[in-house]
């Protein structure tokens, strides 16, 4: 794994809070990373972005099997807290769900109802017109191209007093992000920490809970 500093001109801004003057961060086999000193997120270099035909032909690797009991495990970290803030009978949207959509699975056998909507698997937008109880966002938000613009969307979603509820796995260690299995993913572009999703709920004036490792819970206000 070959490492040099980054020779490339900084992005004009942070793809998720706008900030200017990104840092560098390491060039890595190739591919150059950046880290904002704003909102604390890693990102590649925006013109080293997969292709979306690169991108679709690496989705279509993942099992993510409804009646897989440890996929069902896995995902339980983020329906598990959820759920205990859920009201009976809420409506929700699984954003980016995949091929295989099992979080709505689990959220339906709880006595919710679910919406799907993925940019490759379930295109259709007419779910993106309306607003839920709820919305899930789990193993996506570090495929964001454009993260600012997907969150505003995102978050306007969502009902006041309702939950955006976000798994991804938060990068944590610098010193250890070259070799980390989750930045060596080709699709992932985006690596989010702790104290961003802080900062982005508090920016929007909405509440924020990391309910487990890798889980966060914004809540919208009531107004």
């Amino acid at each position: 794994m070959r490492q040099a500093p980054i020779a490339r001109v900084a992005p004009g801004a942070c793809p998720l809070c706008r900030a200017a003057s990104p840092q560098p961060l390491l060039s890595i086999d190739g591919r150059d990373y950046w880290r904002c000193v704003s909102c604390a997120i890693r990102f590649l270099e925006p013109a080293q972005h997969p292709s979306p035909e690169a991108e679709f032909a690496d989705y279509l690797q993942h099992e993510n099997d409804p009646d897989d009991a440890r996929y069902r495990l896995f995902l339980s970290k983020i329906t598990a807290p959820l759920l205990a803030r859920l009201a009976p009978a809420s409506c929700g949207l699984d954003y980016g769900c995949g091929p295989g959509p099992a979080l709505p699975v689990m959220l339906r056998d709880a006595g919710h109802t679910v919406a799907l909507y993925d940019p490759f698997f379930h295109p259709g937008r007419e779910p993106l017109a309306r607003t839920y109880d709820f919305v899930t966002c789990t193993e996506a938000a570090e495929h964001f191209h454009r993260p600012a613009e997907e969150f505003d969307r995102l978050m306007s979603l969502v009902r006041p007093g309702g939950w955006l509820a976000i798994m991804t796995c938060f990068q944590t260690d610098d010193a250890l992000f070259a070799g980390w299995h989750y930045r060596r993913d080709p699709t992932h572009v985006v690596f989010y920490r702790e104290e961003t999703m802080r900062s982005l709920a508090a920016a929007h004036g909405w509440s924020c809970e990391i309910p487990a490792k890798d889980v966060a819970l914004m809540r919208r206000g009531r107004h």
